[in-house]
C-alpha cells in the first residue's frame, strides 16, 4: 500500500531528529547545520523568487545583518544571545524594507541587477565599519544557552537550527495555503488580475521581500552563535548566488524543495572541493563551474527544479475535502433596479497621438445588461481598462454610484463591487481552479500574514473556500475544482474567470468576450447565468463579437468605431442604425 505524503513527512522529521544519535562523524553534523542555515535563506528565496517572482542575489548581505546585530550586542553591550534574536530579526526587516521599496519597483533585468548592486554595497560596508571589526570581524561571540546548558558543540546546536528550519517550513506552507498566500502566489502570474480583485501589489511584494529578509537574518543569528565569530566573507555576492542556486535547483516554487536544494548544493560543494582539485591537478574554485553547468542543465530540462521530479515519484496527493465552513460570507446589498452603477463622462484615452477612446459617454444600471460592440481595434477593451483603472484616463471621468471622482486604482474599483474578466484570460495555471476562484474573494477576507503563518485563519479560510466552491458549481466546473487551471480548455478558462469574478460578490460585472471558445450549449448556459444575475439586480457590461449571442441577451447596446461612440440604444434600434448595419453587423437582422 502506498504511503501517504504526510506520513513520509513525519518519517523525514523523525530521521532529522535522530541524526545526532547515529554513528556518523562530527563533520557531517556540522555540514547538516550549514545545510539548515542555508535552508532558512533558501525558503525565503522560495517566497521571494518562486512565489513572488522577484529574483534576488543579495540575500547573503541580509544574513550578515542578522549575524552582525547579535555579534555586536552580545560582545560590546553584554546582551544575552536570546535577547538579541528579535533585534536581529528586526534588523533584517528594517534593512529589507527600504531596499524592497526601491527594488520592487524595478522589473525585467533591472531587478536582479539592483539586488546585485545593493548586495555588493552592503558586503563592502561590513568591511569598513569599525564597530563590525572591519575585515577581521568579531570574535568571542557567546554561545546559545538554555536552562544552564551551553550549546558549544555542533551536535547541541543542531536541534536549535533544525527546529527553526522545520518551524519556518511549516509556517511558510501555512502562509501559502491562505488568503494572503494566494495574493502572493498571484504575483508570479502578472499583477493585473490580482490587482483587479483587490490585492495591493506593492504591499504584497514588500511582504515577501521583508519575510525573506527576516529569514535571512534568522540564519545569520544562528550562524553567529554556531561559529562564535563573524567576518564579511560569508556575506558576499558569491554566497548570494549560491543561495539562489539552492532555491532554483530544489524548486523555486516549493518550500521543501528549498531544503532539498540546500542539501544538494552544499553536499556537492563539499565533495567537489575535496576531490576536484586532485582530478584537475590544480587548486581553485572549480565547483562554481560545475554549479554553472548544473544550473544551465536544470533550466533546460527541469525549469521547476528537481523537487517536482521527486514529488512525481511519491504517492499522488489525495483530494482533500474542504474544511467545514462555520458560517457564510455576507452578501453585498445591491442597488435598486435602474440605479446607475457606473457612468462614463467624456472618457478619453490617448497613446501619444493615437486616440484610442474618444470622449465616450454611457452608463450601466443595476439589473441591466449592456453590450459594448465594435470591430477589432474599436477601443472596447481599452474602455474596460479605463473603467477598472488599469489604464489612467487622459480626460473625462468614470464615476461609480454616488462617488464624485474617478477611482485611482483597480483595488479601489474592486471595493466598489466591480469585477471583470479579461480579453486574454489571466488565470494562474499552477494554482487549482478552486484557488484561482478564491482569489476573487480576496477583499472579503481579513486575515493577515501572522494569523496565516500560525494557522489561526482557518475559520475564515473555510468560508472563503466554500464561497469559491459555490461559484465553481454555479458555472458548471465542479468536476474540475482541484485541477490546475492550466489544464483547462480555453472555454473552461473563460468560465473560470467568470466564477472568480462572482466570488467578489459584484454589483457590476464586466465581461470581455466571455463566449469566445465556448460551444453553443455552453453559450446558452452562460446566457442563462447572466439573465439570472440581471434578475438579482447585478449590472453587466459585455464585450462580445458573437452578435447572435449579444442580440438575444442585452437590454442596451453601445457601438464604438475607432474609439468613438457611433450608436447607442436598445438592440432593435441599433440593429436598424445605417452606420452599424453597413459597417459592423453586415445586415444581420
Amino acid at each position: 500500500m502506498a504511503l501517504d505524503r504526510r506520513l513520509i513527512g513525519f518519517v523525514g522529521i523523525a530521521v532529522v531528529a535522530a541524526v545526532p544519535f547515529l554513528p556518523i562523524p562530527p563533520f557531517w553534523i556540522t555540514l547538516l547545520n550549514n545545510i539548515g542555515l542555508a535552508s532558512l535563506v533558501a525558503i525565503g528565496l522560495v517566497l521571494l523568487t518562486g512565489v513572488g517572482g522577484m529574483t534576488s542575489f543579495g540575500q547573503a548581505a541580509l544574513v550578515g545583518f542578522g549575524a552582525y546585530t547579535t555579534a555586536v550586542l552580545t560582545t560590546a553591550y553584554g546582551f544575552s544571545p536570546w535577547a538579541t534574536l528579535p533585534l536581529s530579526l528586526l534588523a533584517g526587516a528594517l534593512v529589507a524594507l527600504p531596499l524592497g521599496l526601491i527594488t520592487v519597483r524595478l522589473s525585467g533585468h533591472f531587478l536582479p541587477l539592483g539586488t546585485i548592486a545593493w548586495g555588493l554595497a552592503l558586503y563592502y560596508l561590513f568591511g569598513q565599519i569599525q564597530l563590525f571589526g572591519r575585515y577581521d570581524g568579531i570574535t568571542a561571540i557567546p554561545p546559545l544557552e538554555l536552562a544552564g546548558h551551553r550549546f558549544f558543540s555542533s551536535g547541541s546546536i543542531y536541534y536549535v537550527i533544525w527546529g527553526c528550519v522545520i518551524a519556518v517550513a511549516i509556517g511558510a506552507r501555512n502562509l501559502l495555503d491562505s488568503r494572503v498566500g494566494r495574493s502572493l502566489r498571484a504575483l508570479r502570474g502578472g499583477t493585473q488580475a490580482a490587482e483587479a480583485f483587490g490585492v495591493d501589489i506593492v504591499r504584497a511584494k514588500l511582504t515577501v521581500f521583508v519575510l525573506a529578509g527576516v529569514l535571512a537574518a534568522l540564519s545569520g543569528w544562528l550562524y553567529a552563535h554556531m561559529q562564535r565569530s563573524v567576518n564579511p566573507t560569508p556575506f558576499g555576492l558569491n554566497m548570494g548566488i549560491e543561495y539562489l542556486l539552492m532555491a532554483v535547483v530544489g524548486g523555486a516554487g516549493h518550500v521543501w524543495g528549498a531544503i532539498f536544494g540546500a542539501s544538494l548544493v552544499l553536499i556537492l560543494k563539499d565533495l567537489l572541493q575535496r576531490f576536484l582539485p586532485d582530478l584537475v591537478g590544480i587548486t581553485g574554485n572549480f565547483e562554481m563551474i560545475v554549479f554553472g553547468i548544473l544550473l544551465v542543465a536544470i533550466l533546460q530540462f527541469s525549469r521547476d527544479g528537481l523537487w517536482p521530479l521527486i514529488l512525481r515519484a511519491l504517492p499522488a496527493r489525495k483530494r482533500r475535502p474542504l474544511p467545514k465552513a462555520d458560517g457564510a460570507l455576507g452578501r453585498r446589498k445591491l442597488a435598486p433596479e435602474g440605479t446607475t452603477l457606473v457612468k462614463l463622462e467624456a472618457a478619453r484615452k490617448t497613446f501619444g497621438g493615437l486616440v484610442a477612446v474618444n470622449d465616450v459617454s454611457f452608463d450601466v444600471k443595476a439589473g441591466q445588461i449592456v453590450g459594448l460592440i465594435g470591430p477589432n481595434g474599436a477601443g472596447k477593451s481599452t474602455t474596460f481598462n479605463l473603467i477598472t483603472a488599469i489604464s489612467p484616463l487622459s480626460g473625462g471621468k468614470v464615476i461609480f454610484g454616488d462617488a464624485t471622482a474617478s477611482a485611482k486604482s483597480p483595488r479601489e474599483v474592486a471595493r466598489h463591487g466591480i469585477a471583470r474578466t479579461f480579453q486574454h484570460a489571466k488565470v494562474l495555471p499552477e494554482m487549482t481552479v478552486l484557488e484561482n476562484v478564491a482569489l476573487g474573494a480576496h477583499l472579503r477576507g481579513r486575515s493577515g500574514v501572522v494569523r496565516s503563518v500560525l494557522r489561526l485563519d482557518r475559520a475564515e479560510e473555510a468560508i472563503l473556500l466554500a464561497e469559491a466552491e459555490t461559484q465553481i458549481a454555479r458555472v458548471g466546473l465542479a468536476d474540475y475544482r482541484d485541477r490546475p487551471a492550466g489544464d483547462l480548455a480555453l472555454g473552461q478558462i473563460r468560465i473560470l474567470e467568470i466564477a472568480r469574478a462572482l466570488s467578489l460578490d459584484p454589483a457590476l460585472l464586466l465581461l470581455d468576450e466571455p463566449a469566445a471558445g465556448l460551444r453553443h450549449g455552453e453559450k446558452q448556459e452562460l446566457a442563462e447565468l447572466l439573465k439570472k444575475l440581471r434578475a438579482e439586480g447585478v449590472g453587466v457590461l459585455l464585450v462580445e463579437h458573437d452578435m447572435s449571442f449579444v442580440m438575444g441577451l442585452v437590454d442596451h447596446l453601445v457601438v464604438l468605431d475607432f474609439g468613438t461612440k457611433i450608436a447607442e440604444g436598445n438592440p432593435a434600434e441599433v440593429r436598424r442604425h445605417p452606420a452599424v448595419v453597413s459597417a459592423y453587423l453586415g445586415g444581420v437582422s
